[in-house]
């Protein structure tokens, strides 16, 4: 039998006009990785806190690998492919880091380095993100001055509402409700001092090998998490301003019902990651899905030998309604899961062909930047 696909490094993009705490919020990543290496691309040399780390060798002249295993570059944004192929060219068979974080600087616009990561030829790397940063006490202003902020928060997949502690609670929730109505479908989280919950972003590595590409039990254990000053109360957790829903079916789903599920997501839904049955649609094969923000992709690859043949999902948002989103799961479960449905997969089937990436971006980003088709990146 031949081995499970290889898992893709999520590549991460992480924006903000200046000041907003893009830095922080990396640096807070950094030392709260845990297990999991991170490659950060800063697209102008950030103050990354490398004195709070034991450097580990030079690799070049813009690269330092740092002890924990972080990778930063100092690059310039048509540099990106090149350092996409270095971050994660596999050592000894396997991948040197988990996942890539590229700060943009605060003047980038980050529609173009999401183009970028969508279009690139590198196989190992899948989309992770777009990360948009927000500075509470000063979004009036910032968005008085660049009034282009409500486009940018309307290609986000998640919006961090930073330095929340520099205003009252009737000030935070104001903005929150503006970033909200621009952000649109995107999650939108609350935070202070870019103190949010890596768990967001990528899965922290298990404490145990495990076979296979989801770490069910890690990304739904939530007894063992800390906030950030230490055993806080529930409520002060990092992983309190977000919610998760675990599912698993041992009856098939339905490619119709979940592919129409997937497309009406709500919003709020960031992540979606697991494995589903599909039943008679393919009976040799589960398939990967990895979906975040309004990306979506499935990887199928054979079943384990001796695996039981489960649908297993968690889905991560912020404000989802998680008996909802169980229920219309729930929905998507196959009536017949011994009859074949020969045009079903279809709609699967279009999330798998590694198609134009030119396609995906033209759907994902801001219909109002009034871009040509030639002008859109190709694979």
């Amino acid at each position: 039998m031949s081995k499970a696909s290889p898992q893709q490094i999520p590549v991460v993009v992480l924006a903000g006009f200046l000041g907003s705490g893009k830095t922080t919020l990396l640096n807070h990543l950094l030392h709260r990785s845990g297990g999991t290496r991170i490659g950060a691309i800063v697209n102008d040399f950030g103050s990354i806190e490398i004195d709070a780390m034991a450097v580990a060798g030079q690799l070049g002249d813009s690269t330092v690998a740092l002890g924990n295993g972080c990778l930063c570059c100092a690059v310039d944004a048509s540099e990106l492919d090149v350092y996409l192929d270095k971050l994660t060219r596999p050592v000894n068979d396997m991948h040197a880091i988990d996942v890539i974080v590229i700060e943009a600087s605060g003047i980038a616009e980050p529609q173009e380095l999401v183009r970028m990561v969508l279009a690139s030829d590198n196989p190992r790397i899948v989309y992770g993100g777009l990360i948009e940063v927000v500075d509470t006490a000063e979004f009036d202003a910032t968005r008085e001055k660049h009034p282009e902020v409500d486009r940018h928060l309307g290609i986000a997949d998640l919006v961090v509402v930073n330095k929340g502690d520099r205003v009252g609670p009737d000030e935070r929730e104001r903005v929150l409700s503006a970033v909200r109505a621009a952000a649109g479908r995107a999650a939108v989280v609350p935070a202070s001092y870019g103190r949010i919950d890596p768990a967001l972003l990528f899965d922290c590595r298990p404490t145990e090998e495990r076979i296979g590409q989801l770490s069910f039990d890690d990304l739904h254990r939530h007894e063992g998490h800390e906030g950030h000053e230490g055993h806080a109360a529930h409520g002060t957790h990092l992983h309190a301003a977000y919610d998760s829903v675990a599912f698993t079916s041992e009856v098939p789903m339905d490619p119709r019902q979940l592919i129409a599920f997937l497309d009406s997501r709500p919003e709020g839904l960031y992540r979606i990651k697991g494995y589903v049955d599909f039943g008679a649609g393919d009976t040799g094969n589960r398939y990967a899905v990895h979906a975040v923000g309004r990306f979506l992709r499935f990887y199928p690859e054979p079943w384990p030998s001796g695996e039981e043949r489960l649908t297993q999902l968690v889905l991560i948002g912020s404000g989802i309604d998680a008996i909802a989103l169980g229920e219309q799961l729930d929905a998507a479960k196959s009536d017949a899961p011994h009859t074949v449905d020969e045009q079903g997969m279809w709609g699967v089937l279009r999330y798998v062909q590694d198609k134009g990436e030119a396609e995906e971006v033209a759907d994902y980003v801001d219909p109002q930047a009034d871009l040509a088709p030639d002008q859109l990146p190709r694979s």
